[in-house]
C-alpha cells in the first residue's frame, strides 16, 4: 500500500505536484522481500502503531510522533507494519516544493528536501499534534479541490503553513543532533537565501555567483544537479512568484509592478510574464479576481 501511495504520478494530482493521505487503517500489500524504489520525496508521520521500514541500507524503526523523511529515488523495503498502524503521508514534486520555498522565511525548510537521505525526527507531543492539524488543513483543502475545483490561495497558506513548521522542526533538531551537509547542500541553500531576498531587483546568475564567491558555471552545475533545474530557471521562477503575489493585490498598478521588479518598461514585464505563464499581466489580474469572487 504505501509503495502506491509514494510512488502515484503527481502530475494526475487535482493538486499538480502534491498528493496527501490520511491512513487510519494501514493494508499490507507489499512483501517484506520485495524492494522498491521510491518515485517521488515523502514525508511521513507515525500516529500510531509500529512501522520499521529500510531505506537504502540504514533501518528506521518508527514509534507514534516520529517524522521520516523520504528521498527520492531511494531504495525501500518494509520490514514491519502492525495492524494498529496509522499514519499521515504527504507526497510532492521537487518543482512544487522549490515554488514554495523560495521565500526567506521559509528557505531553511528546504533542508529536508535537498538530502538524499533519509531523515528521522522524534517529535514531542505538541509539535506532533500541530504538524497532525497541518496535514489534516492540507488534505480537506486537496479534499475541496476534488470536489468544489481549485483555491490556490488555500492550498499555498496550508503548504506554507507545512513548511513553515518544518523550519521550526529542523531549527530544533539541528541544535539537538547537528546535521552534516555537504559543500553543495549549503551552497544551494545559501543561494536560496539570497535569491529570497534579492529576486526582485536582481534578474541575474552573475549576481549570485559573484555574492558565493563561486563562477555562474559552478552555481548553475550545483543547483542543477540538486534541483534539476538552473540557476536561472530558479531566479525566473521566483520573478513569477513574485509577479503573482504583487497583480493579486489590486492596490499595485501594472506600472508599478514592472518598476518594482526592475523591469526596463510595462512591456518588456508584459513579455516576460506571458512567455513564463501564457497569460498576460492584465489576464492573470482578472483570473484572479474572478476566482476571488467566486469564493
Amino acid at each position: 500500500m504505501i509503495k502506491d501511495l509514494i510512488n502515484i504520478d503527481l502530475e494526475l494530482m487535482p493538486l499538480q505536484g502534491l498528493d496527501i493521505h490520511i491512513i487510519k487503517k494501514y493494508n499490507i500489500r507489499t512483501s517484506t522481500s520485495e524492494s522498491f524504489t521510491t518515485e517521488n520525496l515523502c514525508i511521513l508521520l507515525i500516529k500510531n502503531g509500529k512501522f520499521k521500514i529500510q531505506i537504502k541500507r540504514a533501518v528506521q524503526d518508527l514509534s507514534p510522533w516520529d517524522l521520516l523523511v523520504v528521498p527520492k529515488n531511494s531504495n525501500c523495503r518494509i520490514l514491519e507494519a502492525n495492524e494498529k498502524l496509522q499514519f499521515f503521508l504527504i507526497c510532492f514534486s521537487s518543482e512544487f516544493a522549490f515554488k514554495n520555498c523560495l521565500k526567506k522565511e521559509l528557505v531553511e525548510s528546504f533542508y529536508f528536501f535537498i538530502r538524499n537521505i533519509p531523515i528521522k525526527i522524534v517529535l514531542d507531543e505538541k509539535e506532533f499534534l500541530v504538524l497532525s492539524l497541518i496535514y489534516k488543513l492540507i488534505y480537506f483543502v486537496n479534499k475541496d479541490t476534488k470536489d468544489k475545483g481549485l483555491d490556490f490561495e488555500l492550498q499555498r497558506i496550508s503548504f506554507n503553513l507545512f513548511l513553515y513548521e518544518l523550519k521550526l522542526i529542523y531549527s530544533k533538531y539541528t541544535l539537538d543532533s547537528a546535521l552534516n551537509f555537504s559543500r553543495n547542500e549549503s551552497l544551494i541553500i545559501q543561494f536560496l537565501t539570497v535569491l529570497s531576498i534579492h529576486c526582485k531587483k536582481q534578474h541575474y546568475v552573475n549576481f549570485y555567483a559573484s555574492v558565493l564567491y563561486i563562477t555562474p558555471g559552478h552555481l548553475n552545475k550545483v543547483v542543477k544537479q540538486l534541483t534539476g533545474k538552473t540557476a536561472k530557471e530558479l531566479i525566473i521562477e521566483s520573478i513569477i512568484i513574485e509577479a503573482k503575489n504583487l497583480l493579486e493585490d489590486t492596490q499595485f498598478t501594472i506600472s508599478k509592478i514592472a518598476e518594482e521588479l526592475e523591469f526596463s518598461s510595462i512591456s518588456s514585464f508584459s513579455l516576460f510574464f506571458k512567455k513564463h505563464t501564457a497569460f498576460t499581466p492584465t489576464m492573470y489580474r482578472s483570473n484572479s479576481i474572478e476566482r476571488f469572487k467566486l469564493r
